[in-house]
């Protein structure tokens, strides 16, 4: 397969943001956990520095509350970072494998791996679809264990009407760039319970401190994706990385997969919280927006044989910041990823690995097996549901697709390393 050509200073990002306007960046309300709270329909939130951060304010919480037990079960398909928090407290990660071809926990061995030192279990919503919750909430009910949903990647993502976040014990958000509504960096923490709140309140106070050095350096690169959150300056600040590193063969890097082993912890400052609630003014139309073009886009992609698209599950409703792909093997997986990972289309992975094959997490990941998150990964790729993948690129995505699906040549399992700098990256 010839690679697909990429359009010239011109770089679709891999998930769908709500892009910033200069009336944002204004002196203004800072009310956006307010403002978030009456369109999710949440309890009160509480504003973290990160996704990460909401994570470990809520270990470190829960664990106050237990120090007995010590170990936080989540599924081998999931974000390093949840290994990195989880090492960071002093916890001990436990893996789950995943279901096949799916990236939920395997009900059958998350029953098997929970005990009465399990803390908390954590169902993880990837990709805007909602996980089984219900089921996670079952097994670790039955030990005394918390559910923590990871739901980082679902923001406006609904689960029998009411948001991800509420079915188990806490939930958390992320407000990272390219998540949808974004600050740069920032999280979200719920409970429906009001004691948990408070807990974590008085964690959060605790653990975050004040610190100028960090949100000054968050408030330049807020500045940064206010201004180069666009197609063109996409090209520069991600494309043209990204390539770099596909070309030398480092896919953890260029997935962004490479994380240091240091969560900054700190408060978020009033700036950035009232240009995120100015954006969050928008929020809800640019969710129903991304919908629509959703539902479009996948009726199209179902026609292709042998691919594919993951759906939400019944009772649920997805948010759709991408669409999550599934190949028949790996080896058509990195043919698709070989042509268009590098053409500024929006194509890419979500993880490169399930967590026991990232290198640099050795000592902190269980070597257990996982086969099936491993396939998940070897046999999945990503396409952004954003708005500049115009109609008439996305069809020759899909029909390249389809080319990938037929062909009967050995494929290149390198996506990009060996190509031109024309074919690019992520």
């Amino acid at each position: 397969m010839s690679a697909m050509r990429r359009q010239p200073f011109r770089e679709v990002p891999p998930t769908d943001g709500l892009p910033l306007r200069l009336a944002d960046l204004l002196p203004g309300s800072s009310d956006l956990t307010g403002t978030l709270a009456a369109q999710l329909g949440t309890p009160p939130l509480l504003l973290t520095c990160s996704g990460t951060a909401a994570f470990m304010v809520a270990l470190r919480t829960l664990s106050e509350r237990a120090p007995q037990r010590r170990d936080v079960v989540v599924p081998a398909y999931t974000c390093p970072l949840v290994a990195i928090a989880v090492h960071a407290l002093g916890l001990r990660l436990r893996l789950c494998d995943t279901r096949a071809g799916h990236f939920d926990m395997d009900e059958t061995e998350l029953s098997a791996i929970c005990n009465e030192e399990t803390l908390a279990v954590v169902p993880t919503h990837l990709a805007g679809l909602v996980a089984d919750v219900d089921a996670a909430s079952r097994i670790a009910r039955r030990v005394g264990a918390w559910v923590i949903e990871d739901a980082a990647q679902a923001l406006g993502a609904l689960d029998h009407g009411h948001s991800v976040g509420l079915r188990g014990d806490i939930g958390f958000f992320s407000l990272a760039a390219g998540k949808g509504l974004s600050i740069y960096e920032g999280g979200l923490l719920v409970s429906r319970d009001e004691t948990l709140r408070d807990a974590m309140r008085r964690t959060h106070e605790a653990m975050l401190p004040y610190d100028r050095r960090w949100e000054w350096r968050r408030s330049l690169e807020l500045l940064g994706l206010a201004a180069l959150y666009r197609p063109v300056g996409l090209t520069v600040a991600y494309g043209m990385p990204l390539k770099r590193r596909l070309r030398r063969g480092d896919t953890v890097a260029a997935v962004g997969d490479d994380f240091p082993a240091r969560i900054p912890m700190h408060r978020v400052g009033t700036w950035r919280q009232g240009v995120g609630a100015k954006a969050a003014a928008r929020w809800p139309g640019f969710l129903a927006e991304r919908r629509a073009r959703a539902a479009r886009r996948i009726d199209r992609l179902r026609r292709i044989e042998g691919l594919e698209v993951l759906l939400p599950r019944e009772g649920s409703e997805g948010s759709w910041p991408f669409l999550l792909l599934r190949f028949p093997d790996a080896a058509r997986c990195n043919v698709v990823l070989g042509d268009l990972w590098c053409a500024g289309v929006g194509v890419s992975r979500l993880f490169v690995h399930a967590l026991t094959d990232y290198t640099y997490l050795a000592d902190r990941v269980p070597r257990v097996p996982t086969p099936h998150a491993r396939t998940f990964a070897q046999c999945t790729a990503t396409l952004s549901n954003s708005a500049w993948l115009d109609e008439a690129t996305f069809e020759r995505v899909a029909k390249a697709i389809e080319r990938a699906l037929t062909q009967a040549e050995t494929p290149d399992t390198s996506p990009c390393a060996a190509r031109s700098p024309q074919a690019g990256a992520r």
